[in-house]
Formats: C-alpha cells, sequence, structure tokens
C-alpha cells in the first residue's frame, strides 16, 4: 500500500477491524519512512453475474430484483425481512461462490425455492407458482401434492 503522503510502498498495519456492516476490513496503517498514518479498506471483490433469462436475454444479476420477488411470495406471512435477506444473501454467496460467470434464471429460481421450502411453505407454493408459470389449478394441485409427499 503507498503511502498518501510520501509514496513509500512500505507500511505496518496498527489497527484492524471489520466496518459497521461487516462487509470490509478497516486497516489503520503506518508509513515506515515518514511515519504518518492513514486508513485503508479491505474489501472482497466480486464479480458480475450475467444472469440467462427464459427468452436467451442477459442481464445482470440484481439483488434487489431478487428480494422484491422473495418480499412479493412473503407477503403476509409470518416471515421477518432478516429471513428474506438472509435467503438473499446465500443465494447470492452460492452464485459468487461458483467459477461460473453466468447463470440461468432457472438455477437461482431453484436456490429460492429450496431456501423458501424451508423457512415457510405457502411462500413457497407461491414463489413456484410465479417462478414455474402455474397455467391451471391442477399444476397448483401437483406441486402442493409434491410438497406434502416430501415432507412427510
Amino acid at each position: 500500500m503507498r503511502c498518501p503522503y510520501c509514496g513509500h510502498t512500505d507500511s505496518k498495519v496498527i489497527d484492524s477491524r471489520p466496518t459497521d456492516e461487516g462487509e470490509a476490513i478497516r486497516r489503520r496503517r503506518e508509513c515506515t519512512r515518514c511515519e504518518e498514518r492513514f486508513t485503508t479498506y479491505e474489501k472482497v471483490e466480486t464479480l458480475p453475474i450475467m444472469v440467462i433469462k427464459k427468452d436467451k436475454t442477459r442481464e445482470l444479476f440484481d439483488r434487489e430484483k431478487l428480494i422484491r420477488g422473495l418480499t412479493r411470495a412473503c407477503e403476509k406471512r409470518p416471515v421477518a425481512s432478516e429471513q428474506i435477506d438472509l435467503i438473499a444473501d446465500q443465494v447470492e454467496a452460492s452464485l459468487q461462490n461458483t467459477l461460473e460467470r453466468e447463470v440461468t434464471s432457472s438455477e437461482i429460481g431453484e436456490k429460492v425455492m429450496d431456501a423458501l421450502r424451508q423457512v415457510d411453505e405457502v411462500a413457497y407454493v407461491r414463489f413456484a407458482s410465479v417462478y414455474r408459470q402455474f397455467t391451471d389449478a391442477t399444476t397448483f394441485i401437483a406441486e402442493v401434492n409434491k410438497l406434502l409427499t416430501e415432507k412427510g
């Protein structure tokens, strides 16, 4: 890390601590030449993820869009907003941890449904009905029956 005062490239870390959000590490450094102190932040670099939609178009992964879909599915259900954020975090982390920079929307949908199935069955069925584009009551009933056989 280059000293902002004298440009020297050697410094020592005086103190390290996570930021309030826990997304970065704040480091207090001291230049070994001029002994001035300065602060740096270290953050994990995330690569952009492209989502391949059903119509073969591509768009950047949008965490807020994912949260909107989860919120809609969990509306009027006993699911805390923290749980919705946690699901979004888990889905995003699993996407970042793969070596793939492109992912299909169906892969994302399956990850969301797996997580929702554990949290709230009604929210799961709501999300599945939109995601899988249920066209009639028979498809809806088949999904509920599948959920019931897996459960018991």
